[in-house]
């Protein structure tokens, strides 16, 4: 196949396509919906920040609509998905497991998250905690009383709580299943029975990580692939993958270097070359979806300079806590902070913010309803309330358009 070249628009009409987020489903999700879903990204990263809906139930609600959650805790639990360290802390196809069992070995491959230095310095505790797991069956960190007299939290983590991280990165325990979304412990070898020798090389993942990085999304820059799954730079070989026909070379309008493409996308490559792929997915995106994730390629693909400034102090914040990017028709073009006050049934829009560019056309401001009222109704908030718009113009329309919930969900 010659080499192609792409405008812009096609680039990414073909990383929505690889992404499923290229025309909205017509069939309601089933829980196999989910499980293929999260196979096609390859990994669904875990955030528990939940102002909205929590991350992972965020992304494929974008992807799938209307869907119940709680498929994702059961495709957990029946063993089709297993939690590990690959982007971040991330769901994963089960099939995928020797792929990251390098790094579980490896107590320096995952830096400070190994907990490696804990694990040798509390060689007794975190053995008994293990020895606990072994006699009394899966167990939860709240499982343990807490002694030391401190307040919880992520930045003050009791002991048994920082052995059970450090038990489960060095693959001694797998997270069984979640309740109320708290972790679930239990010996690996219960969850998942593997034998080491079923291990692939290095070699074998480093060259599967890169395939699958550029399949999941759909076109890749050279360096847009280490982030994928956070493997380490430089990252070789793709010429030889070329050469192989496992990996495709493309040109996208304006940019030096050249991207990649999955084998199996030829055919979409085709298509977005010749311009019918055609974008049609109006939705809000959770700031750690696959499209926005990697902040430099948001910036390369869609022109979208995107932080998250939960992080920020308050008065230092430009645009607000969690904000939601709105991927329209092919481009992002605003970002929302948003919050759900579920009690009240009420989706509250704190701030819309549009992009520079972006014209705030009647349809456009229709399809940025519809998307709120869908995405409001799915968290059983009805009622949309629109505090401030960025053109200040906008607010009026956007709220009329949100007052009739029937017309903003057609």
């Amino acid at each position: 196949m010659s080499e192609l070249t792409l405008s812009l628009g096609a680039a990414r009409a073909l990383h929505l396509a690889a992404q499923g987020m290229l025309q909205p489903r017509r069939a309601r999700a089933t829980k196999d919906d989910v499980l293929a879903a999260i196979r096609r990204m390859g990994v669904l990263q875990i955030d528990t920040i939940s102002v909205v809906a929590r991350s992972p139930y965020f992304v494929l609600w974008s992807r799938l609509g209307d869907y119940e959650p709680v498929w994702l805790e059961q495709l957990l639990a029946e063993g089709r998905l297993f939690e590990y360290w690959a982007h971040e802390a991330c769901f994963v196809p089960v099939e995928d497991y020797g792929l990251y069992r390098h790094r579980m070995l490896d107590t320096h491959a995952l830096g400070w998250k190994s907990g490696a230095s804990w694990m040798k310095g509390h060689a007794e505790l975190v053995e008994g905690v293990l020895e606990h797991i072994r006699v009394n069956g899966p167990t939860r960190a709240a499982d343990f009383e807490r002694t030391d007299g401190k307040s919880g939290g992520w930045w003050a983590w009791k002991p048994e709580k920082r052995s059970l991280e450090a038990l489960f990165t060095a693959g001694k325990v797998m997270v069984a299943r979640r309740q109320n979304f708290h972790r679930v412990y239990d010996l690996a070898e219960r969850v998942l029975p593997w034998d080491d020798s079923r291990t692939p090389s290095m070699d074998e993942v480093r060259r599967e990580f890169a395939l699958r990085a550029v399949k999941a999304l759909g076109l890749a820059k050279a360096s847009w692939i280490p982030d994928y799954h956070r493997t380490r730079p430089p990252h070789l070989g793709l010429e030889a993958l070329v050469e192989e026909g496992l990996l495709l070379r493309a040109r996208v309008e304006g940019w030096k270097e050249p991207v990649f493409v999955h084998a199996e996308h030829a055919g979409l490559l085709a298509q977005a070359a010749e311009g019918r792929l055609n974008p049609t997915v109006t939705t809000l995106l959770s700031p750690f979806d696959p499209i926005v994730w990697d902040r430099r390629r948001a910036l390369e693909l869609f022109g979208f300079d995107y932080r998250l400034e939960c992080y920020t102090p308050a008065e230092k914040r430009q645009y607000g806590y969690f904000t939601l990017p709105v991927l329209r028709r092919g481009q992002l073009i605003a970002r929302i902070d948003a919050k759900a006050h579920r009690p009240a049934g009420l989706f509250e829009l704190k701030s819309v913010a549009f992009e520079p560019g972006a014209r705030p056309s009647e349809r456009l401001l229709r399809d940025l309803a519809a998307a709120v009222a869908r995405c409001a109704r799915w968290h059983g908030c009805p009622a949309v309330e629109v505090a401030r718009t960025d053109p200040e113009g906008i607010a009026g329309p956007l709220r009329d358009l949100l007052s009739v919930p029937q017309q903003a969900a057609a």
